[in-house]
């Protein structure tokens, strides 16, 4: 037996109609329209009736922090991953900054074990980069890990990658996406000692993105694309931060043929530098939340796909971190359980359709890491998908978050649309506040 998904609002590979779905045995086995005869189904499946919800694929996040091992008084797999399936993630990257870092396949397969036996959602972790481990990196199976991170620029977990001759060395030789953290260290450096000299230790957060400024930005990601072309490596550059390295970008090749792409996060397409004076440390990323114009350039350039794909970098740290002066505050923020909800409100605003939404955060990133069967609401693919109602307003709040953290910098914030339902795998994993603890994701393969 299996279960039918009828009478929704399905929005899907640039359509939303009104139809069904079918699952059977993890996988989707059918998708109908609303004018095809179901009852024979009905008879012979258990029966949800959507009355007209909308039916999206699973969000598939290509960049989380869930802090495990070896930090895992902000976050662990489990606790994060539980939150992400009430935000309706189904998949999700994770990198490799932890403690240990992943420098080594044997440190990465430890994550994979942690993954099989905690994990709510389908998972894939990132092998890291350091400036002396190549040779193990060029052993990672393309087929079943998302990809390289790189740090070129230094953020929580001292990855920095700054020798030139190791980044040609990755950049000629790795087969695998090699995805980046892009900001130059020596201007960030010479910044922070311009702000230091002027207010010693009393930094105010204010001066966040003008530490780590756009032309620290502009400067390593343009780096970066250019190791990328001079090597014709898969190159992807993570939570791209501001209006001036959109040019770098092209939008004129389709996506499955594109061998530079690019990611936005939520907060950067949320939060401008005017948030600094009310939410402090909470909005205090790398790469720093910037100007307004640079929010809704990079919300326009996903629009316009010289921006590929949605991710949240979901980065937990303690309240008690957070609350730190600036130089000890570290940056990142939990974000996973509210990321559907956060682009919806840009769709009720007429920011960007529900189409491009679903697009941005489910088929293109599965089209930019080649994921085999997941990412969109089609025949024989897995049946992740998620259930969200559009007019069912709810406020943010400490009572309803997940993230072991406790905290979250959308506090306060009413959204419209709630997810109500999250199936993995053809289960149902979420439904309305509670979960089946029981269940486990499945590790992602890649069509490398």
């Amino acid at each position: 037996m299996g279960t039918l998904l009828k009478n929704a609002t399905i929005v899907n590979e640039g359509k939303s109609f009104k139809g069904h779905v079918l699952i059977e045995n993890e996988l989707i086995s059918n998708v109908y329209q609303s004018t095809d005869d179901i009852s024979s189904l009905e008879n012979d499946n258990n029966v949800i009736d959507l009355n007209g919800k909308y039916l999206l694929p699973g969000v598939i996040d290509d960049q989380v922090h869930f802090r495990e091992p070896g930090l895992t008084h902000k976050a662990t797999i489990k606790t994060e991953s539980r939150a992400a399936v009430a935000g309706g993630i189904t998949s999700f990257m994770e990198m490799p900054n932890t403690v240990p870092n992943a420098l080594t396949q044997e440190l990465l397969n430890d994550k994979y074990d942690i993954g099989a036996k905690d994990s709510y959602a389908n998972y894939s972790f990132y092998m890291g980069v350091s400036n002396d481990n190549i040779e193990e990196v060029l052993k990672t199976d393309p087929k079943t890990v998302c990809g390289v991170k790189v740090f070129m620029g230094s953020s929580t977990g001292n990855m920095l990658v700054d020798n030139r001759e190791t980044l040609e060395e990755l950049f000629a030789k790795c087969k695998l996406l090699i995805a980046a953290h892009c900001e130059d260290e020596t201007t960030i450096l010479n910044n922070t000692a311009i702000y230091k000299e002027k207010y010693g230790e009393d930094v105010p957060m204010e001066c966040h993105p003008e530490i780590r400024s756009e032309e620290a930005c502009y400067l390593s990601s343009s780096m970066a694309i250019e190791l990328a072309k001079k090597h014709n490596t898969r190159f992807h550059l993570f939570h791209l931060s501001t209006a001036k390295e959109i040019g770098l970008l092209d939008n004129t090749i389709p996506l499955k043929e594109k061998r530079i792409t690019a990611e936005a996060c939520i907060h950067h397409m949320w939060f401008s530098d005017k948030d600094y004076a009310e939410k402090g440390s909470l909005i205090k990323w790398n790469p720093a939340v910037k100007t307004e114009n640079d929010r809704d350039q990079i919300l326009q350039a996903v629009i316009d796909d010289k921006i590929d794909v949605i991710a949240t970098d979901h980065a937990p740290h303690t309240i008690e971190e957070k609350q730190n002066k600036y130089f000890n505050a570290p940056s990142g923020g939990p974000l996973v359980q509210h990321a559907l909800v956060a682009m919806l409100e840009h769709v009720h605003n007429g920011k960007i359709t529900l189409e491009k939404m679903v697009e941005k955060m489910s088929h293109a990133v599965a089209d930019c890491f080649n994921i085999d069967s997941r990412g969109f609401i089609r025949k024989g693919y897995y049946a992740d998908l998620v259930v969200v109602d559009l007019d069912s307003p709810w406020e943010v709040k400490k009572e309803n978050l997940f993230y072991k953290c406790g905290w979250s910098p959308f506090e306060g914030t009413t959204f419209r649309s709630k997810v109500l339902q999250t199936y993995i795998n053809g289960s149902l994993v979420y439904n309305n506040g509670t979960f089946d603890e029981n269940f486990r994701g499945k590790r992602m393969l890649f069509n490398n």
